[in-house]
């Protein structure tokens, strides 16, 4: 039913609107009008009715509901001015009028300090209503915002009671000098469960704030501008970062380090653009050089050579970001669970002399040279009538095929008297290290054996003691080097890779053949080929968000922490 509509049989008689004691209501429901149009819906005062309030003390029928005489006998001309503050007072804000959000910055639990930041227009009345500040001078300022950048001692008051919650700092930044563009408030308060939660509560009664959702704070800077989604990227890697490597990753795509090399690629593929644009405008020959087809072609060729490139890398940065997995596979009873807790230094597996002792595959995080490494330690391999223990030697092979780099563990003793089985010599590849274990229990073995027992195909391998420490230090040292030229990015900056994220390698894959379809076309075709370059100009701009990237944008800043 139409507003009008409703109206008209309202006055009529035909309906009758239900009235709840003690509350007040709009005539206009929000069913037909959004609550954000209250006030400019009361001022039109529609069909001489308007919006009108209803109070308690109407008559009521003994069903509750208001009559058309009713209506007509208190819908005499009144003040407008009055009638929408009645309306609009009565109705709760809605989220779009809540623009100003808070959240506590720093982890919950019991510290020394915790900081809730506050962005948005109201931050002037959240100060007002909830700073008292400690200063006879700043007293007399009438509750005026503070200096920008500079923390002032203050008190935190509920709004409503005035009752003191905590004695801290605040600190205030002006827009746009912020982290959000907007005016942003930083309370810096004790970190007790009771402290905040009150202080959140007391931000929760104050109009127009809300709780920030879920990378709200970073989704306001990349919406003005402040950073481009590789940066948002990088500063949620920045959070997350583990090792020393995660953090130069992280911080070079925070600083914008990562979004120029993009752009660079964008702006080179838009100059190859402009010269075929020029011969669709003018053609070669109306003041237009010689060569100009033949320039762009190289330009491109040029640029397909470096995107391949970055695409051919190994995915280095991808695995630098979540981890290089390592597996520690070889078999039963060498020293693999043994290897893994010297590795974590403490009991992360079970260890004990009967074979088969490992039956699932076991992972645990660590840094290792600087460097973020999964390490998996797996069942031993060998042909076996045990269901689940064929289950978990399955799984090893499977996990020692797919990780990053391989540590191969083999008893010295048993490789002596017996050589390596097929099991083990089928997973050996480039990517693997072996660790002759057990070097205690023999002695006085001459290079030369040692050498005829290493796997052909390995180019890094050490012999040591993993219960005794025996030749350790030096293996711990040779790994981390195998794993630092592999992988590392400090020895020389230009190594740098430039896909550190799987959405990255797509808009790259799909540029890559954007520039090919350009060179495969002729002349003829230069309109068609315009549009390739504008297509491989797109994919690279949605890497940095310069081109719509509205799809990704929730599932990105979902990721971050609330108060980020």
């Amino acid at each position: 039913m139409s507003p009008i509509r409703g109206l008209a049989l309202y006055a009529a008689g035909a309906i009758r609107l239900p009235v709840i004691e003690g509350q007040s209501f709009s005539l206009w429901s929000t069913r037909f009008l959004p609550r954000d149009a209250c006030a400019q819906n009361a001022r039109q005062s529609l069909l001489g009715l308007g919006n009108r309030t209803f109070h308690s003390g109407v008559p009521i029928t003994p069903d509750g509901l208001l009559s058309s005489t009713s209506l007509n006998e208190r819908s005499q001309p009144q003040d407008k001015s009055a009638t929408t503050t009645r309306i609009c007072g009565s109705l709760p804000l809605s989220p779009s009028q809540r623009q100003t959000i808070y959240a506590l910055a720093t982890p919950p639990g019991k510290a020394g300090v915790a900081v809730i930041r506050i962005s948005g227009p109201e931050v002037e009345a959240v100060y007002s209503k909830i700073i008292r500040p400690s200063s006879q001078s700043a007293q007399s300022r009438a509750r005026a915002l503070p200096k920008p950048r500079n923390m002032e001692r203050c008190e935190i008051v509920d709004p409503e009671t005035h009752e003191v919650l905590d004695d801290g700092l605040v600190v205030y930044f002006a827009a746009p000098r912020s982290f959000t563009t907007e005016d942003v408030l930083e309370l810096h308060i004790h970190s007790g469960r009771a402290i905040i939660s009150a202080v959140q509560t007391a931000l929760s009664r104050i109009p127009g704030c809300r709780p920030a959702e879920r990378g709200e704070f970073t989704r306001r800077a990349f919406e003005a501008g402040r950073m481009d989604f590789t940066q948002v990227e990088g500063l949620r890697d920045l959070i997350e970062a583990e090792t020393s490597v995660q953090r130069k990753l992280a911080l070079h795509a925070t600083q914008g380090i990562t979004s120029k090399r993009f752009e660079q690629l964008r702006e080179q593929i838009i100059y190859a653009l402009a010269m075929v644009e020029s011969i669709i405008d003018f053609g070669e020959g109306e003041g237009i050089e010689d060569g100009v087809w033949e320039t762009a072609q190289d330009k491109v060729n040029e640029l397909r050579l470096t995107v391949h490139a970055h695409l051919d890398d190994d995915r280095r940065g991808e695995i630098l970001r979540s981890g290089i997995r390592l597996a520690i596979f070889g078999p039963p009873n060498a020293g693999k669970s043994s290897l893994l807790n010297f590795l974590t230094q403490r009991e992360a597996a079970i260890v004990t002399p009967l074979p088969g002792t490992t039956r699932d595959v076991l992972e645990v995080s660590l840094d290792i040279g600087g460097m973020p490494v999964i390490v998996a330690d797996t069942a031993g391999l060998r042909k076996t009538t045990d269901v689940v223990e064929a289950i978990g030697v399955d799984r090893a092979q499977q996990t020692a095929a797919s990780a990053d780099i391989t540590i191969c563990v083999l008893s010295l003793p048993e490789i002596i008297s017996n050589p390596i089985p097929e099991a083990i010599t089928r997973l050996i590849s480039p990517t693997t290290v072996v660790l002759l274990n057990k070097c205690d229990i023999v002695h006085d073995v001459p290079q030369s054996t040692l050498s005829s027992l290493i796997p052909h195909g390995v180019d890094s391998c050490w012999k040591g003691s993993v219960n005794v420490g025996t030749g350790m230090p030096e293996f711990m040292q040779g790994l981390a080097k195998v794993l630092q030229s592999r992988f590392d990015i400090s020895s020389n900056p230009e190594r740098e890779p430039l896909i550190t994220h799987a959405r990255h390698r797509v808009h790259l894959e799909s540029t890559l053949r954007y520039l090919e379809a350009f060179l495969q076309l002729g002349a003829e075709d230069v309109v068609i080929a315009a549009e390739e370059l504008r297509y491989a100009a797109q994919e690279i701009g949605r890497v940095s968000g310069a081109v719509g990237v509205e799809d990704i944008l929730d599932t990105v800043f979902k990721t971050f922490c609330i108060g980020k």
